[in-house]
């Protein structure tokens, strides 16, 4: 069928996913059926009811602001290189209208896998070519009325009524076509025994076991279909799921017999609020918020006017048989509103022995035996990756599948897509009187800085030790290492006070509060375990009441006497950059630069607060200033980091004391803005900055960047490297084919990995007047990953970023509270 030419949707007309504001009247005019939502392909998909999250970002159009990016966003420099990405091009498409209908169902049915089996019973009404996905109906030919009602018989021979409802006609030029490609696609992976999960899916058919550490992995794949600068094209990357092999029943049997009748509710509480649990029956997630000891599978709730118990409810409604029926159950707090803006459902009671324990624990991730064997499995090398995904795209070009994807008009190449790239040139390194080159392909220079006095160096003269008596020849071996690497690196290092300490935390805090003065310039503290609580006290006390920059080592870190050497130097190191010292230093030739990284922590201990970090260079050598705010939950992080920037402790205000003049350029990297989040950081975060330069005076006018960094991304790209696939140098940078043509969009890989595909980082430029080449943003991005002083190498993104991170992490983590603002001036946070 031909597009046909439709006006706007009137007011009043159907709305949202086919929901209707008023009753439905019982006829409709043909002018009224052409009304409908036929102004729908202008609208964006985040505007349809807000019920789907837009992950993508899609429509968000920031280019266009940007003249001297319009014409083209592509740097130069650098040399040529081919790559491989894990793009697939979608080959044809349909050129026809699409039919989207809403489907409603009498009475409610809460399985989607019976809600398409009810549709499906309908073949010769809706014909074989159709999507759904359990709300929404898509077809390629149009029904005869606009409101069709079906029945339906359920196995159990309840009568179930199906209203489907014509909500939407779509051209093919309609953005909504790409959300429908998705679901097709999504359907393909359901075709080939996938199982959703979140947001990806999982072949539970395949798990990798790991049995002795009680762990499953389902392999499966991210998936995602849109238009890139020249063409529509499915990104697909290797995802892995860990799954625990034990119920969450199990576990508590398990942690009932080692803590006992009388401590067994705390610790349960302890151990299992804050989990995800997989309940395999939908295969969806859910957190725990909490557990409901008074309530067991034989209690009763409220369904559909009726009251019906636990037990019952999963037999008719999952033929699934409740074993123990004296279990606690689980609560889950839903978030998402309630149908049509209704307030939001009730808590989800869930039965621990159908739930199943997801992802690792902190104990998990810290055992290097279980990380170890998880990585075997989930760390692909280039190969491995390519090969897995080629195999992905082999099975979807299958018979049954691709006569699918063609009934649809849809077809996708088979092969990767190749690309032509470039590798920025390595960066000169100067350190003091010298300057230096590295090897490029290993993006580290520990070597060669070696032996060669720092920039600048902060005199010990002030300065305490403290250690327990088991850890007191380790005390003492660090400090002579220390005073023998500290020379050579032009670091003046007087004696230090050595303090003895019981191995307990008021031990140890009342050490701090009877030695720690005014003139102490830095703590050491050797702890004896990596215990939390021992380093919380120690921060908590020199970052917050006597603000003093401090160092904790783990005494197992200073136990092989051959590595001593190296670990003091890395000590002494990150020692003088905490007092104010400046290691190395990259050439940038912009003078009169500010440079921003902002990030964020979500601290879950303290009711979902939210830490801010910024922290901004206050010279062109790297002075960093850092400063942290905690916002209470619903509040707009920037709200407390603008006052970072103007009020009266601030950014600009440390700046103009160091420079007597205020920055002519501010570059702002804003990194931890989540998927669906950038048109908050575009229509909010930037006003927001822009006020506060204009708070500083009408006569101040800097030019301004926003950049927004994103690591969590899809994207892989492989270079071949002596007739194999590897990863590309450390400098690639990739701004054609797959970045998106409404954005000032590229992508850096900036680090080298020795295992497994290293993740590139995509930065998109959200504003910026101030007119610099694309190519001296992309370069000058690239030189900011060297600056990351806690690290003698590249890092994954610019030094500001990571700072920010390690400074609002430790805020979250450990010091719950704003730190003293006389520690603003140093990277105490290292």
């Amino acid at each position: 069928a031909e597009a046909r030419p439709v006006p706007p949707a009137a007011e009043g007309e159907l709305v949202g996913r086919g929901r209707q504001k008023g009753v439905p009247g019982a006829v409709r005019s043909e002018s009224a059926i052409l009304q409908i939502s036929a102004g729908f392909h202008q609208v964006k998909i985040g505007e349809r009811g807000g019920r789907r999250r837009d992950f993508h970002d899609v429509g968000i159009n920031t280019r266009g602001a940007m003249e001297h990016v319009k014409e083209s966003k592509t740097g130069v420099s650098g040399s040529a290189i081919e790559l491989r990405a894990n793009y697939f091009r979608i080959l044809s498409r349909p050129q026809w209208v699409l039919y989207q209908y809403h489907v409603d169902y009498n009475p409610p049915m809460e399985s989607r896998r019976l809600r398409s089996a009810l549709l499906y019973m309908h073949d010769e009404t809706l014909g074989s070519t159709r999507s759904f996905d359990g709300a929404i109906l898509f077809l390629p030919h149009r029904l005869p009325n606009v409101e069709t009602v079906l029945f339906s018989e359920t196995r159990q021979g309840n009568k179930i009524k199906i209203t489907i409802t014509l909500t939407n006609e779509l051209p093919p030029t309609s953005p909504v076509c790409l959300q429908f490609y998705n679901i097709i696609f999504r359907r393909i992976l359901r075709m080939l025994n996938m199982q959703q999960i979140g947001r990806h899916y999982y072949n539970p058919n395949d798990p990798l076991n790991i049995p002795q550490h009680r762990l499953m992995i389902w392999p499966g794949f991210t998936t995602s279909i849109l238009q890139y600068e020249r063409s529509i094209m499915l990104c697909t990357d290797v995802s892995h799921k860990v799954l625990r092999s034990e119920t969450v029943l199990s576990f508590m049997s398990q942690l009932r017999q080692q803590a006992g009748d009388q401590r067994f509710p705390e610790a349960c509480t302890k151990e299992l609020v804050g989990l995800i649990v997989l309940t395999r029956y939908n295969n969806k997630t859910y957190r725990i918020d909490d557990i409901a000891w008074d309530q067991t599978p034989n209690n009763t709730f409220t369904r559909r006017d009726s009251e019906i118990s636990f037990k019952d409810y999963y037999k008719t409604q999952y033929n699934l048989e409740i074993t123990d029926g004296n279990q606690p159950l689980l609560v889950s707090r839903i978030k998402r509103m309630g149908p049509s803006g209704a307030p939001p459902p009730g808590p989800a009671m869930l039965v621990p022995e159908f739930c199943y324990l997801t992802g690792l624990t902190d104990k998990m991730r810290s055992d290097f035996h279980i990380m170890k064997d998880l990585s075997t499995h989930t760390r692909l090398t280039p190969e491995q990756r390519e090969q897995r995904l080629s195999r992905f795209i082999t099975n979807i070009h299958r018979h049954a599948i691709i006569s699918k994807l063609n009934s649809w008009g849809l077809n996708f190449d088979n092969k990767l897509l190749t690309i032509q790239s470039r590798v920025l040139p390595a960066e000169r390194i100067s350190q003091g009187p010298r300057t230096y080159d590295y090897n490029p392909w290993v993006a580290d220079w520990s070597k060669e800085m070696r032996g060669a006095p720092l920039i600048s160096s902060r005199p010990l003269d002030e300065w305490i030790m403290l250690y327990t008596r088991r850890n007191a020849d380790s005390a003492q071996a660090l400090l002579q290492n220390l005073h023998r690497v500290s020379q050579p690196l032009g670091i003046r290092m007087q004696r230090a006070a050595m303090i003895e300490v019981e191995d307990r935390q008021e031990s140890l805090l009342r050490a701090l509060q009877q030695n720690v003065g005014p003139n102490t310039q830095m703590v050491v503290c050797i702890l004896p375990t990596n215990r939390k609580d021992k380093y919380d006290c120690v921060k908590k006390f020199l970052c917050v009441d006597c603000p003093t920059p401090s160092q904790c080592v783990v005494a197992r870190t200073l136990s092989k006497p051959q590595a001593l050497m190296t670990i003091a130097t890395k000590i002494a190191l990150q020692m003088n950059c905490k007092m104010g010292g400046e290691l190395w230093a990259v050439d940038i030739p912009l003078k009169q630069l500010m440079i921003v990284g902002i990030d964020c922590y979500h601290d879950t201990s303290a009711g979902k607060r939210s830490i801010g970090g910024l922290v901004a260079s206050l010279n062109g050598k790297m002075t960093w200033f850092s400063k942290c705010v905690l916002q209470s939950r619903g509040q707009e992080i920037i709200d407390g980091l603008k006052l970072s920037l103007q009020g009266t402790y601030t950014a600009l205000k440390a700046w103009m004391k160091y420079n007597d003049a205020l920055p002519t350029r501010i570059i702002v990297y804003r990194d931890g803005v989540g998927d669906g989040q950038l048109q908050s950081v575009v229509s909010y975060e930037v006003p927001q900055i822009l006020d506060c330069i204009k708070a500083l005076g009408q006569d101040y006018n800097p030019k301004l960047t926003v950049v927004v960094v994103k690591k969590r991304i899809s994207s892989r790209f492989f270079a071949r490297v002596s007739g194999k696939l590897s990863n590309p140098p450390p400098g690639t940078v990739i701004d054609t084919e797959v970045t998106r043509p409404e954005w000032y969009d590229f992508f850096i890989v900036s680090q080298a990995v020795r295992l497994g595909s290293v993740s590139p980082t995509h930065y998109n430029v959200v504003y910026d007047s101030s007119g610099l080449k694309p190519d001296y943003m992309q370069r000058l991005t690239y030189k900011l990953c060297h600056m990351y002083y806690n690290w003698q190498g590249i890092i994954r993104v610019p030094a500001p970023c990571q700072y920010a991170h390690k400074l609002a992490f430790l805020v979250g983590q450990s010091i719950h509270k704003e730190p003293h603002t006389n520690l603003d001036d140093f990277l105490y946070y290292l």
